[in-house]
Order: structure tokens, then sequence, then C-alpha cells
């Protein structure tokens, strides 16, 4: 392996983020317990599920000598944000392909990762939906020249990887296993990476933060890429909830605001709308509905996600507190 290839290794290899419990009479009348894994505090700009997902990505760009890094987001995109700071962090030029129209002035997001050095270049809807289609893909190496190709969200077989060592980081922090697992899905990444984590073990909740139920699809077409990979031979303990997405992808309405707010007074927890705040509602919903048996013990994931407050909050008023 290269000395860069090494040092940036070792660099990736993070202290595992810390879990804490969450105590309140809601769970204590319930017999709950309830675990977060504090992943928003991994990195202070490559946080949360980004970190685990470029991690693998990141060392496969550096050991095929790849400089540059391609990818692709929305104007809000935590990846984008994430990917822009990694490259800053560990030495590649970034170039975002974003979808929509460059809006001047730049919202807090896309001016972070043009600051630390993305090269954003704007595209229309049409041609961002062509972004997997091979032709699209060569006019894109025609145009940009050579770079290492990172998926919209970040996720692929090594992003799975990566969050699927978030199981074994629990098995050392944690004296058992909770008895389920919740993360908020987006692309399905995370959700898939501690599904292979797990290998039938417990039982997992997914929290759709998006309209649809493509999920079900989704996760069952990246299991199956990484199935012989990382040795996961049960995947049929999870499911994923699409009764909390408020409307959609970054819709909102007011009690989920009031719920994060509180939950940030009452936990010093800081949850953001478009996707930990949909899942930790779900999450305390269900359980005041009784859907957890009492003295079941529930995991969930903090996938950080927190830069994009300050978007939020500049597009609505200031609602995130």
């Amino acid at each position: 392996m290269q000395k860069s290839s090494i040092i940036l290794k070792l660099s990736l290899k993070s202290t595992p983020s810390p879990v804490q419990e969450i105590e309140n009479h809601l769970l204590q009348s319930k017999g709950i317990k309830l675990f977060i894994k504090r992943d928003d505090l991994i990195h202070p700009q490559v946080s949360g599920n980004k970190w685990r997902k470029l991690k693998y990505n990141l060392l496969a760009a550096k050991e095929q000598k790849k400089e540059t890094l391609l990818t692709f987001g929305g104007a809000f995109s935590n990846h984008i944000y994430a990917t822009a700071a990694a490259g800053k962090v560990f030495g590649f030029k970034t170039i975002g392909l974003i979808r929509g129209e460059r809006i001047e002035p730049l919202n807090p997001t896309l001016a972070y990762a043009e600051e630390v050095g993305m090269e954003l270049h704007f595209i229309t809807r049409s041609d961002y939906r062509r972004k997997e289609d091979a032709i699209y893909q060569k006019e894109v190496r025609d145009r940009f020249g050579d770079f290492f190709l990172i998926p919209e969200g970040g996720t692929n077989a090594a992003a799975i990887k990566g969050c699927a060592e978030l199981v074994e980081e629990v098995k050392q922090q944690l004296a058992e296993l909770p008895d389920y697992w919740c993360a908020s899905c987006g692309t399905g990444g995370t959700l898939s990476g501690i599904i292979a984590g797990l290998n039938g073990q417990k039982k997992i909740l997914g929290f759709s933060a998006l309209k649809g139920d493509f999920h079900q699809k989704d996760i069952r077409g990246m299991l199956s890429k990484v199935s012989a990979t990382l040795k996961v031979a049960d995947t049929s303990n999870w499911q994923v909830n699409t009764d909390y997405h408020f409307g959609g992808y970054a819709k909102f309405k007011p009690p989920l605001i009031d719920f994060i707010n509180t939950f940030k007074k009452d936990n010093n927890i800081q949850l953001e709308p478009i996707y930990t705040g949909k899942l930790f509602y779900g999450i305390y919903d269900l359980i005041k509905n009784d859907y957890f048996p009492s003295g079941s013990s529930i995991f969930a994931v903090h996938t950080g996600g927190l830069q994009g407050i300050a978007g939020f909050n500049r597009r609505f008023g200031n609602l995130i507190i």
C-alpha cells in the first residue's frame, strides 16, 4: 500500500462516536431504554453517516491514484458539504454536479463547499436524472477528465462497508446489543450497512425521509451486491416505516419543528428537519403508541447533517433554535 494511502487510513480511523442513553418520563412509563449513537460528533465537517460512507471511497480513490473526486447532489446536500470538506482535509480536488440553477447568494451549504475548494457545476434536472446512465457518465468524463466517481448521497458498496462497522463499535460500547435498531433513510445506504453488520440479529427499523415505498427494493438490491463480500447470511430482520416523512423530502410541518426544539431543550442534542428530526419524532410516536414492547431497548443513529440547519433557517425564518 502506498505511504499516502497508509496515512489516509490512519487518519480515517477515528475514535468511535459515543453512545448516549436518553432518560425521561415517557421512556420510564413505557419501560423502554433509548440509546443514541452520536455520529454527529465524529468530525466537525465530515460528520455522521457521511464519514462512514466516504471512508472506503477515499481509500479506494487514493489507492487508484485519483486526484479528483466527482459527485452529485442537491443544493442543500449533506453529501456535497461532506465531500467538499473531505477533499480539503485529505488533499483531493473535488467537483460537485448540483441539481438546478446557480442562485446568488449561494446557500450556506454550497457557499461552504465552494469556500473549501469544491468546483461547483449546475446541471439541469433532466441531466441530473441521467446521473447513473453510462452514456451520461461518459459525457461527464469527457468534460472533466479523470476522476473518482462517488454516487449521490455517497451510497455504494464501499459506503455500506463503512456503515456496517458501526455495529462492531456498539458491541464494544454496550454490554448487550439493543433489541431495535433505528436509522433515517435517504438513499438507504446507512440502513443497509446496519443490516449487513447485524447479519440477522435483532430488529431493524428504517424511517423514510421521502415519500414512496421504493426503499424496500433499493435496500434489497444494495444488500445483494455486498452480501458475499461482507459475509451477510441473513437480511430478513428489517423494515422501513413510511409514516413520518411529513410530506416528502425536505418537507415539514409545525409539530416536527416543535419536536426538534423541545428535544434539544430536554436533551441538549440538536436534530435537523430533513432526517434525524423525522427519525426521532417517529421513534417517540411509536413509543407513545406501544409499538415497542415494555422492556425493549432501542438504538438510534444520529447521522449528523446539522450543517443544513443554517440553510433551512435562512429559507424559513429561524424556526430551528
